[in-house]
Parts: C-alpha cells; structure tokens; sequence
C-alpha cells in the first residue's frame, strides 16, 4: 500500500501554493489559508501530501517544506485518531526513513512529527519506533545519529513517565545504558543530546538510571570542562537535581563540585552561569550545607554578588534608558494574571497580627516582565536563602564588598549593592542592625536617584527592611521614608511606580496605626495616582489602597478621608464590566476598605451588594449549563464568584446587623446552598467564610437553614483541606452560639471529626485554634452531648488556646470548658495541669469567667487535700505558680 501511493500533480502543485501563501504576512491571507488547510483536512490523503513535501520533494526550499511538516504535525495533534491505517503507516514509514535528511531543520521538523505522533498514546502501537532510533544511533552517517537522538530526546522529555512503566516492558533498561555509551562521542551536539536524555530520568528516581547511577556521575565528571557551552549546561543542570535525589552519592566528591560550581557560575555563556547558579538554591535546602559549604563562602559571595548586576541585554530589554514612561499605555501582554487569596478565618495571637503563612510577596519580583528568571534573580535568590542559612556569618564575607557597591560611581554597581542590602535583609537582619541608622537615610536618597532602574531597586531593598524602620521614634526614619515613597509613587517611570506602590503596602502591614497621623497625606497621593496610573499599576494601586484599609481600620472611618477615598472606587467599579478580571483587585480591595469603614460605608454598600449576588448568580447558572452541555457553552471562570463571597463577608462584617435588610430582600441564602457544594475547594471555603459572617450579623434570615447547611459542613471537616476545614469548623462554632440548646441534635454529625483533627499530629495552628474554640463553644451550649469527650480532647485544646489573644472567641470557648468540667470533672483530672497553665494565659477574663475558673480550681484543691495539692503545685514552674496565686489564691 505505502509504496504504490503517489500524489497527484495538479494537487501537489495547489498544496505548495498554499504553504507558500502561508508565510506571507499579511493577515488576510493568513486567514484563508487557515480556511483552506481546515476544508482539506476532510480529504484522507491531505496528510500524505504534506509528509511528502517534507521528506520527499528534495527540489523545494527547506522553509516550506519544514512548514508542510509542521501543519502535519498539527493534524496529528487535532485528528489523529480519525487516520486511515494506510496514511498513519505511510507517515510513520517516511519519518523513520527521513530521520537522517542532510538538513538540519528538516531533522528537527520530523523529530517533532515522530515525538507529536509518540505522544497520542502512540508509543504502545508503533513497538518498532524505540528499538529503531535506538539502532539509527550506532550509524556511521552523522545526520542519522543526531536526527535519531533529537527525536530521542524530545520523546524522553514528553513521554517520561510511559517509558518508564511496564506497559512498554521497561525499554529504559536498554536506553539509558545505551545514552550513556555517547558521554563520549566525538560531536558535541550528540553529547549534549545523551546527557539531555539521561537527565529527563533523575527527578523521578527511575530505577533504570539508579541501576547505573555511578557511571553517570563519573561520565558527568568527564564532561565537566566540555567546550561546548550546551554540553557543560547540560552537565550542570544534572548535578542539580542530583544534589535534591542522590546527594549521598555526591558527597563524596563535594569539594570538587563546589570548586567546579563556583567556575561554572562564572561561565562566559550566561544559560551555564545560570543553571551552575541554580545549584547555590538547591543546596541551601540540604541539611548539609553549612558543613559543606562554609569553607568557600569567601570565594562564592563574590560570584553571586557579581552576577547580580544587570547585564547590558537586561538593560536593553528593560528599557533602562527610557526614564519617562508614564504615558505609554501598557502592553496588556504584559499583565500577569493575578490570584485571589480567599479568605480564611484565623485568630489574633499575642501581639502580632493574624499570622502569616503566606509570605510570598516580597520575591525578587523587581523586573518580572522580562525572560522571567536570568542570571540576576538566580544570583539574589541564592544569596537570599544562603544568608537565611548562614546568618552573620556571612556578613563577614558580604560587608566589605557591599562598602564598595553602595557608593559607586557607576550607577549599574551601585544598583546591584542596593539589591544585594535587600536580598540579604531577611537572613542577616540582626547582624545588619548597628549599620541601618547610616544605611537607611542613604537609602532614602537613592530614592530621588536619576536612573529609574535605581529608584524601583531602592523602593524593594527599602520594603524589606521595613520592620527595623517601624521600630524606631517615628520622626527620625518612618517619617522621611513615608515622604519619599509617596512622591515614588507619583513617579514618572512605571517600573518605579510599581515598585513604590508594593514597597508602601510592605510598609503599611508593618506600621499599622503608625500611619493614622499620615492619613490625609497618604490618601491624597493614591488617590492623585488613581488619575495618572496606566492600567498595570493600577492593579497594585488597588492593593495598596486595600492593605492600608486593613492596618488602619476604624481609623479611615472620617467623613474626609471617606469623601477623598470612595468616589474614585465607585467611579471605577462602574466602568468596569461583569466579565471585565480587573474586577478581583478592585473587590479584594472594597472588601478591605469596607471592612475598615463600617458604618462608613453604608451609603455605598447596596449597589455593591447587589452586584456580589449577581456575580455568583451568573457564575452558578454558567456553571450549570457548562455541565449540561459542555460542547456549547464553556467553563465560568469561578474567581469571579469566590471573590463576590469574599466581598459579601466583609460587608457583613463591617456592616454587621445593618446588612440585614440587604439579605432579607435577596436569594443569598440559596445560592450559598449551592456555592457550599461546589467541587471547586476555594468556593466552599468562601462560602463558609460568608456563613459564618452571616450568622454574626444577621442570624434570624439564616436560622431556616440550618438543617439544610448542617450536613454539608460536616462532610468539609476533612483537614486534607486546610482551609476549607478551617472555615467549616469556624462557621459550626458561630453556628452553635446562636443556636444555643438548639444545636444538639447536629452535634453527632460534627464532634467526632473536631476531636480528631485536634488529636492530629501537624495540624496548622489556625485549624487547631478554631477546632479547640468550636469544641469549646459546642460544649457550651450543649454541655450533656460534648462533655463525656472532655478527656480524649482536652489537652489538645489547653494547649492550643494558652497562645490566642483573650477575645470574644476564647471567652465563649472557656466557658464551654468549665461547663462541661462541672459535668464530667473526672475528664479532666489526669490533665489538670494543663488545664491550670490554659487558665493562666488569660490576661483578664471577665468576672463571671474569673468566678468560674475560681471555682474549679478550688474545686480540684479540695478534693485532693492540702497535702496533694501542694505535691501537684510543685511540678508548676515558678511564672504559672505566681500567677493562680496571685488571681486565684491557689
């Protein structure tokens, strides 16, 4: 059959003129052509055509018959499975017998049509393809070797995980001793493809190479000084996933590696200097690190701190010499896409705020819309996390270098200092102290420096050492560094606009009330930035808005800081469409603002509710037809819905009870039906937060509901999802404070579940704090159904809630505890101690609670004997005796 087919002149000649159309550019041409291609795609021998042209038609000019490959390999992408046997076995026949051809482009095109073919599930019915490139390796023709191992190693790099499983009898066992035979090859590029295809099985620690993993590493080591550049990339990129799976096989050898890493990251071709660098990151995470690499810090901080510098392509790509670029509209390829962090309900703790678990703003994200990771980032990256290893150790080495750095005269020098001071802030932080109060107003001047890419850098390297800035008399650092951040927020450059605009929110989480003196000043400035931002820094001016919103709160509650504030928001929120994602920002950032506002916001708060409840509305209703007909109607995107909720709850808790004629006259509760059984985790745990506030402002409208609701949280208390669990349970504790006595015949559906997540080894602190206050709450109103549990939770529960700050929450908590103690005190007798150490924590409860504790502890001490209770006194240590003596005269 293959060998009779010939193509037919005149159709031939019609196919040519259409790739030939295809690479003009012009757009309308484009367009037909793409019309054409799809109205040949019905004929079965279209794609014998274009395999021909791309191995056959040796007359044609490479670019076009590249190209026919190219359409081909597409067609196999979209209808593969619709081939008539006879063409996808001639396809196949002529890539194996073209793997060869003396171009190299057309080499390159048929690998990707074999790799294209390979990954449709292909690999199982073409058993022939393995073995053959296997076999086309050992040619003596230079092009068949090189074809062969290009088709290898894009198929090893798609196709990973099947070559590795037995549906295929494990054809690695063959291949990887096979590659590593070509270490050794006289071509460079057939060394840099063996390497590449054995690298593609070190991260999942398969068998086959662990087999050989001693030959690979002694063959690395052979090719560790390679000329070519692709060949030493390729040996440093496997020394670095070797550090992460094998690193007791290269222990042995580590002062050879790191001397070899330190010159690698030096390379003069900058794609080897940035895989070497990679290895710094790495091996930060090792537990070894300190040991092994004390020794050549001195020569290795160096290294990082000179590649830290912007190379001259960066500033190009950057536009560094372009100072003023606040009227150029943004490219909106530019803009990445945010994400929204729903909420999540957590406590506050002892002095500080509500506690970070997700740090991730402050990354080196200084220039992220070029190739997003280069040499520069690596470098700061690798110094960042070796500071937080090595700590003022490493100051001895960073010092000296940074003396020089900071006061060049070129100003390229002098940025790469300013983000070597910020990339070392986190790690070196006590030992940089006695330098701050002379660095810091150096910084400050840095600010109004002349070259924009020195400002953006100061602002980040500034944002990082906030918390040191806040710590001092206000007037001396805060005050100037306040002035001169907002002024770099009206920056003429972009760059430096953004990154003033994430420095002063980094500034504003720190200082919280420092800035109520600031207020009118700062609200003037983000709100005269509202009128000159392009539309990416608008983006972050949102956040900024919001984050000062939630460190000031009921501080912004003033006519004149509301009348300066709302109107732009409002102005923005109605021109923005339903489908428009600059929505999230914008309602992340209301959600704050309401919240801080409360009664405030009252005159702005019906449109913005109702337009929350449309957006879920439409989410829900999309998301149904998407499941009953999925071929007509696509998938919603659902952020739009979880952030709506997200708004909804923090109106209901600024606005608390006077939401409630807001959701009398609308179907919230309905919806929240739905959105608390949605697939999607982020949904649910949303709409419980939603829940939960709900139930605190306006509990009589979701009273009703209950019954219906009650299951559905039971089935969430699952702490495989963290936050999900951790916003069921806090609802369930709400719940049960309003529905006092009431509660008890849902409390068989919760409790077992509460007591196990607490009893959990490595359970978040947030989850365990809102587990212990909703047991404690659930036995408050239902001490007969909770109590006789009291002893399989109760030192758990002491233990968590001795940390949280005295609140509302904890005192309905404790006083589920002492109830269900005067209902079952033999639960709690072998722990008592931790009973008394929870009690202590408190800092002044009220009067009844204090009665209550009183009562107990006395309780107890009688019971005993005088005797008993000393002996149980003295295993107290001295701060916890003081105090029950001091409150309680225990």
């Amino acid at each position: 059959m293959e060998c009779e087919w010939k193509p037919d002149e005149q159709g031939l000649q019609q196919i040519l003129q259409l790739l030939k159309e295809s690479q003009s550019p012009d757009t309308s041409t484009q367009r037909s052509v793409q019309q054409r291609l799809e109205q040949l795609n019905q004929y079965p021998d279209f794609n014998n055509y274009l395999i021909f042209v791309l191995t056959k038609l040796k007359s044609e000019d490479e670019p076009t018959r590249s190209l026919s490959g190219l359409i081909l390999k597409n067609n196999v992408k979209a209808h593969y499975q619709n081939f008539p046997n006879g063409v996808s076995d001639f396809i196949k026949s002529e890539c194996l017998q073209n793997i060869g051809d003396s171009s190299p482009l057309i080499r390159a095109t048929v690998g990707i049509l074999i790799t294209t073919i390979a990954s449709k599930g292909e690999l199982q019915n073409w058993p022939e393809l393995l073995p053959k490139l296997c076999l086309l390796l050992d040619s003596e023709d230079y092009n068949t070797c090189e074809g062969a191992f290009g088709a290898l190693q894009k198929i090893c790099e798609d196709s990973a995980e099947i070559l590795d499983s037995d549906m295929l009898d494990r054809p690695l066992n063959i291949m990887i001793p096979k590659f590593l035979q070509f270490f050794k090859h006289s071509s460079p590029k057939i060394r840099s493809h063996a390497i590449a295809c054995v690298n593609q099985f070190i991260i999942s620690r398969t068998q086959a190479l662990m087999l050989h993993i001693d030959p690979f590493i002694e063959n690395l080591f052979a090719l560790a000084t390679d000329d070519e550049p692709e060949v030493r990339k390729n040996v440093c990129r496997a020394l670095v996933m070797l550090l992460e799976v094998r690193l007791d096989r290269l222990l042995p050898h580590m002062h050879n590696i790191i001397e070899y890493m330190l010159q690698r990251t030096q390379d003069h071709d900058e794609n080897v200097a940035l895989e070497a660098c990679e290895f710094w990151l790495t091996l930060a995470e090792q537990p070894v690190c300190k040991e092994v690499l004390c020794g050549h810090l001195s020569q290795l901080t160096p290294v990082l701190v000179n590649g830290m510098k912007y190379s001259e392509i960066d500033i190009i790509l950057l536009k560094g010499d372009i100072e003023e670029d606040e009227a150029i509209p943004d490219n909106e390829q530019d803009i990445r896409p945010r994400f929204h962090r729903s909420r999540t309900v957590a406590q506050q703790h002892e002095g500080d705020g509500i506690e970070d678990e997700e740090d991730e703003d402050d990354e080196l994200d200084d220039d992220d819309t070029i190739s997003d990771w280069n040499l520069r980032k690596c470098s700061a990256a690798a110094l960042d996390v070796l500071a937080n290893v090595f700590r003022e150790d490493l100051l001895m080495h960073i010092l000296p270098l940074l003396k020089e750095l900071l006061f060049h005269p070129e100003w390229v020098v002098k940025e790469s200092g300013i983000l070597v001071l910020g990339a070392i802030a986190e790690g070196c932080m006590q030992g940089m102290i006695p330098y701050l109060p002379e660095l810091i107003p150096h910084l400050i001047q840095c600010l109004s420096d002349t070259k924009a890419l020195v400002r953006s850098i100061t602002c980040w390297t500034l944002s990082r050492y906030a918390h040191w800035v806040v710590s001092q008399p206000p007037d001396v650092y805060l005050k100037p560094l306040m002035t001169e951040l907002l002024k770099r927020i009206l920056d003429s450059n972009k760059r430096v606009q953004e990154a003033a605009c994430s420095a002063f929110a980094t500034l504003e989480e720190e200082a919280c009330t420092e800035l109520v003196p600031y207020l009118a000043f700062i609200l003037d400035t983000l709100v005269f930035a509202f009128s000159k931002y392009q539309h990416k820094n608008l983006l972050i001016l949102y956040d900024a808005i919001g984050t000062l919103a939630d460190s000031v709160g009921h501080h912004l509650n003033k006519p004149e800081y509301i009348q300066m504030l709302m109107p732009p928001l409002i102005q923005k929120w109605n021109q923005l469409k339903d489908e428009d994602k600059d929505l999230f920002p914008l309602l992340e950032c209301l959600s704050s603002v309401a919240t801080a506002l409360q009664s405030g916001f009252l005159p702005y708060c019906e449109p913005v509710y109702q337009r929350c409840v449309n957006l879920v509305q439409k989410t829900l209703a999309q998301s149904m037809l998407h499941q009953s007909q999925p071929e007509q109607y696509e998938a919603p995107d659902k952020d739009f819905m979880i952030v709506a909720l997200d708004l909804l709850s923090g109106l209901a808790e600024g606005l608390g009870g006077t939401i409630e004629q807001l959701v009398a006259r609308s179907n919230i509760l309905t919806l929240m039906y739905q959105c608390m059984q949605d697939k999607m985790p982020e949904v649910r745990q949303s709409s419980f937060a939603l829940l939960g506030d709900l139930t605190k402002a306006c509990f009589q409208h979701v009273k009703p509901c209950i019954a219906d609701f009650m299951p559905i949280l039971g089935t969430n208390l699952n702490p495989e999802l963290i936050s999900v669990c951790n916003n069921a349970t806090w609802a369930i504790g709400e719940i049960s404070i309003q529905m006092g006595p009431e509660m008890q015949p849902y409390i068989a559906m919760v409790l077992h579940q509460l007591v196990e997540i607490i009893n959990r080894p490595n359970t978040p602190k947030t989850l365990l704090e809102n587990t212990a206050i909703t047991i404690g709450r659930l036995g408050y109103v239902c001490p007969q159904e909770v109590a006789p549990m009291l002893q399989q939770f109760i030192r758990p529960w002491c233990t968590c809630l001795r940390n949280i700050r005295d609140n509302e929450e904890k005192d309905s908590a404790f006083r589920g505890i002492c109830t269900m103690i005067s209902v079952n005190p033999g639960g709690v007798v072998q722990d008592f101690i931790f009973f008394c150490d929870a009690v202590a924590s408190w800092v002044n409860p009220k009067d009844d609670l204090r009665d209550m504790f009183y009562k107990i502890l006395h309780g107890f001490k009688n019971q005993v004997g005088d005797d008993n209770w000393r002996r149980f006194a003295d295993q107290f240590p001295m701060p916890l005796k003081e105090r029950l003596a001091t409150f309680y005269g225990v």
